[in-house]
């Protein structure tokens, strides 16, 4: 039979998923083999060591000699820092069976600069699951993730961050306070309208869903809804396919209103009950601003049944040290 041209696409279409298949298949198994032998290496060292024949600490010769043998017998790949990062990371994980096999072995060096053990064990839980690539972890780490979580968190639940992924069941447990939007490369003295910010996000959008959080899937800008011949437009629209909601934000580039907070409630309403299909839940409100008056937002939400948060956003990275002695803090209480 004299094949068909669709036939012949089928054809070449299922050779090359084929041939993808074995390209990632293989990617996956050198990864592996380096991690593995990146593992052993770290071993034989601290094993060396741990025989009183030499310490090998950063300051001592040993590395530097393992490092000019091992490039000369074996090539490229043996740096000083590497060597160290190999020996440093058998400290870390000491058993073979509690290495990932997803993670690559730059994931594994970025892992590795994070001297806290709760949340290097955070970030690696994270990047697991929600298949963070080197440069969307290294993003998390900078924008202090755990420590943002871990401080709207009590000590039991900042404890099992670092023994569990972060588990989404509550609309509370995907709000961050503060977001922070670095990203955008607004200069903190620059004046921008919401307009402009609106822009900046939709530019970088896929910055903006990794800082949002798991789950989260873009519906629209500038959402229009009407009453009669009034109408309203709503900044930006997701839907989080884990909570199964709508999430709707506003965008404030000066500090919280009351009135802001009622027109958010009238959106939330609106699409409960317009846009909301059977299995949807209730959808939730996110005021995302440059500043917010705390006590006004207690008097403004209060009575109001809609899941509305306040949250500000920062242009800038927050001070690292300043949060992890806030969580060591909380960490500390009886």
């Amino acid at each position: 039979m004299k094949p068909t041209k669709n036939n012949y696409k089928s054809l070449l279409k299922n050779i090359g998923q084929a041939i993808e298949t074995a390209r990632q298949s293989a990617v996956k198994a050198v990864n592996t083999a380096l991690v593995q032998v990146n593992w052993e290496i770290g071993r034989h060292i601290i094993e060396f060591e741990q025989d009183g024949q030499e310490r090998a600490e950063y300051g001592s010769d040993l590395l530097a000699r393992l490092s000019k043998d091992l490039s000369l017998l074996h090539g490229k790949g043996f740096g000083r820092r590497n060597v160290l990062d190999m020996r440093r990371f058998y400290l870390a994980y000491p058993k073979w069976q509690t290495v990932s096999a997803i993670l690559s072995w730059s994931h594994f060096i970025v892992l590795l600069s994070i001297s806290d053990n709760k949340a290097r064990k955070f970030y690696e839980k994270q990047a697991i699951h929600e298949n963070w690539s080197k440069r969307e972890l290294e993003r998390q780490i900078d924008s202090s993730l755990y420590e943002r979580l871990a401080l709207s968190r009590d000590k039991k639940t900042v404890l099992q961050l670092s023994k569990k992924r972060q588990l989404i069941k509550h609309p509370r447990e995907v709000i961050k306070d503060p977001y922070i939007l670095d990203f955008l490369k607004i200069s903190q003295n620059l004046r921008i309208t919401e307009k402009q910010l609106e822009q900046k996000i939709i530019d970088n959008l896929q910055l903006f869903l990794l800082e949002l959080g798991k789950g989260f899937a873009f519906v629209g800008r500038q959402y229009k809804i009407s009453f009669r011949n009034k109408h309203f437009y709503i900044d930006l629209v997701f839907y989080h396919r884990i909570l199964k909601c709508f999430v709707l934000i506003d965008l404030k580039t000066k500090a919280v209103k009351h009135t802001d907070i009622g027109q958010m409630n009238l959106y939330l309403n609106y699409f409960k009950t317009e846009e909301n299909v059977e299995g949807d839940n209730e959808p939730i409100g996110i005021i995302l601003s440059a500043d917010k008056d705390e006590v006004l937002i207690e008097y403004a939400t209060g009575g109001i049944s809609n899941k509305i948060f306040i949250s500000q956003y920062k242009l800038y990275l927050p001070d690292k040290k300043q949060l992890e002695k806030q969580v060591k803090f909380i960490l500390d209480k009886d």
